[in-house]
């Protein structure tokens, strides 16, 4: 960001508000604050609480380095020269005054005093994460002026880093739903979004997902941007693993593919984790065939110093939950007998809305669906009505299972962690679960997404594997899909002093929903003990400034300086202790 002018990285409207305040306007107090979830990434549920995460960084990389390299440290002349230029270009001569500039620059440093909640905070909907406010009367119109930059820089680091909890989260659930190993669930998530960010600089957003409390990225600036701002020299921040992509297997030759295999993970990766681009040709070929020929190569490769010898495939395209899982499969309790599991076949059929669209409006129609039953797999067709009124399908008087027929499904129709469960086989952890023998294992990062991260989970666990059998790439589909308005960020002005009054102000549009309404005067938030949701920040306003001094609301940056720091460690323990209170 060499080319950014921290003095004009705002929008227009800002420059002439210091004419606009009231004549006598002292102090300017602000706050930034998610007001909304209503357009959430979520998985069913949406998110009530940000991850609030990415203001240290900002006031070390902007506040601090860009201010003092870029408008302190340069002379006088030549800052306000260009201010001058730019503002007479594009609103006239001499339409905006840059006295004020020209004050602040013999200032010499910010004159703001910024408060905000721990990093690594869980914060509730309308909860502000941070206030700000000017530290001497005559710099009041800072406050705000600042706040275009406050929320380009801060939103998507915030949206970012409550996205990848959530993904924690679900990972959590289902690793100790299915009894697979906690600490991998911090590589099971891999961000794979750099490429499709927008631009270079938003790779530090994507450290979020560091923030989050995940080790797996391949988004390397990203680590660059935690060790510069949050000291993570002495800590593990993230790392990845040796991956073909899809030039590398193409000029290897399609006839010639498992000898490209065979020399990756014999010659140029004989040890350790290598992860392999698998459908640039036939995925179900190279899955089945090609890794059942080299099933002695992969088994003999040599752990390296923290005891792993895996190849990876990672299929690219196509819909993630049916390649990972195939199609489903109900499994029929064994201890039934034959007759009575045909009798549950069509209760399943049904309950599982696996017909197809019927054939006519009103009538009789036919579905099909595979269930597992004493270790065999059978096709199963019942006979059933479609109603239209209330589009379901129902089970026609004296319905019959019209087929009941066992058969051999293809590694497509098994999906592809069963494929290598057949070819490589594993063990049955301490809950029944099945787990991939360690030296293969499945990543997928192509389109993934919340929902569809928990709908693969949660058919493996229905098909009795566990959630560790597959790694997760989380991209720009899921960390650039988002907007600003996805949580409703804003930051804005609740408390005035002018002419030595305080004044409280707020906002509450009558033609809005209740989302722009806002909090009023001086705030202070507590963390407490609620009735329905146990411990959680509450905001509390119209506050005294003694009892604005109090709470959780602490100081962390004034006049041009770090008054607090946060760690990257100390921001992981703190998410991890809030994720154990939850799932």
């Amino acid at each position: 960001m060499t080319y950014l002018d921290p003095i004009t990285a705002c929008d227009f409207y800002k420059v002439g508000h210091k004419a606009m305040y009231p004549k006598g306007t002292e102090v300017i107090y602000s706050n930034f604050t998610p007001r909304s979830n209503k357009l959430a990434p979520n998985a069913g549920v949406k998110p009530t609480k940000v991850l609030f995460y990415g203001l240290q960084g900002f006031i070390k990389s902007f506040l601090i380095e860009q201010f003092n390299n870029n408008f302190f440290r340069k002379s006088k002349i030549e800052v306000i020269a260009k201010y001058n230029r730019r503002m007479d270009g594009a609103l006239g001569q001499g339409a905006v005054d840059s006295s004020h500039i020209a004050a602040l620059h013999d200032l010499g440093y910010l004159p703001i005093e910024i408060k905000a909640l721990p990093e690594g905070s869980l914060v509730d909907i309308k909860v502000p994460v941070l206030t700000v406010k000017n530290t001497l009367p005559e710099f009041f119109w800072l406050t705000n002026y600042l706040e275009t930059v406050f929320s380009n820089e801060l939103w998507k680091k915030i949206t970012t880093a409550t996205t990848a909890f959530e993904y924690r989260k679900i990972l959590t659930r289902y690793a100790k739903a299915t009894g697979a190993p906690l600490d991998f669930v911090l590589w099971q998530g891999h961000d794979f979004s750099y490429r499709g960010l927008s631009g270079a600089d938003d790779a530090s957003n994507a450290s979020g997902h560091l923030a989050a409390g995940f080790f797996g990225t391949d988004t390397i600036p990203a680590i660059d941007y935690v060790e510069a701002f949050y000291g993570g020299f002495n800590t593990f921040v993230g790392g990845s693993v040796p991956a073909t992509e899809h030039s590398v297997m193409c000029a290897g030759g399609k006839e010639t593919e498992e000898e490209t295999f065979r020399r990756l993970i014999t010659e140029v990766h004989p040890s350790g984790v290598v992860s392999i681009v698998s459908d640039t040709w036939d995925f179900w070929h190279t899955l089945a065939v090609t890794s059942a020929n080299l099933k002695q190569e992969i088994l003999a490769r040599t752990p390296n110093e923290i005891g792993l010898a895996k190849v990876v495939f990672r299929p690219d395209s196509g819909d993630p939950a049916d390649i990972l899982c195939g199609i489903k499969v109900h499994n029929v309790d064994e201890a039934y007998d034959l007759e009575y599991a045909k009798e549950l076949a069509k209760e399943f059929l049904v309950d599982a809305e696996s017909a197809d669209t019927p054939h006519g409006e009103m009538g009789a129609d036919e579905v099909s669906g595979y269930f597992r039953y004493n270790g065999a797999v059978y096709l199963a067709t019942v006979q059933i009505e479609w109603n239209r009124y209330d589009k379901q399908y129902y089970f026609m008087d004296g319905s019959t299972l019209t087929s009941f027929e066992p058969v051999e499904l293809t590694p497509e129709q098994k999906g592809a962690v069963e494929t290598l469960w057949d070819i490589f086989g594993g063990t049955i952890n301490a809950n029944y679960f099945k787990m991939l023998n360690e030296r293969v294992g499945l990543i997928y990062g192509d389109s993934i997404t919340l929902d569809r991260a928990t709908d693969i989970l949660q058919r493996l666990q229905d098909k009795g594997f566990a959630s560790s059998n597959v790694v997760f790439g989380i991209g720009s589909y899921t960390y650039q899909y988002v907007t600003r308005d996805s949580f409703g960020f804003a930051m804005k002005a609740t408390y005035a002093e002018i002419n030595g009054a305080g004044v409280e102000l707020y906002k509450d549009p009558v033609t809005d929903s209740g989302t722009k309404k806002s909090a009023k005067g001086l705030l202070r938030v507590e963390y407490e003990d609620t009735e329905f949701q146990g411990k959680q920040f509450v905001l509390y306003d119209q506050q005294t400034k003694e009892q604005e001094a109090q709470g959780c609301l602490q100081t962390v940056f004034k006049d041009g300086r770090m008054i607090k720091e946060t760690s990257l460690e100390e921001i992981r323990q703190l998410v991890t202790q809030q994720l154990d209170d939850m799932v």
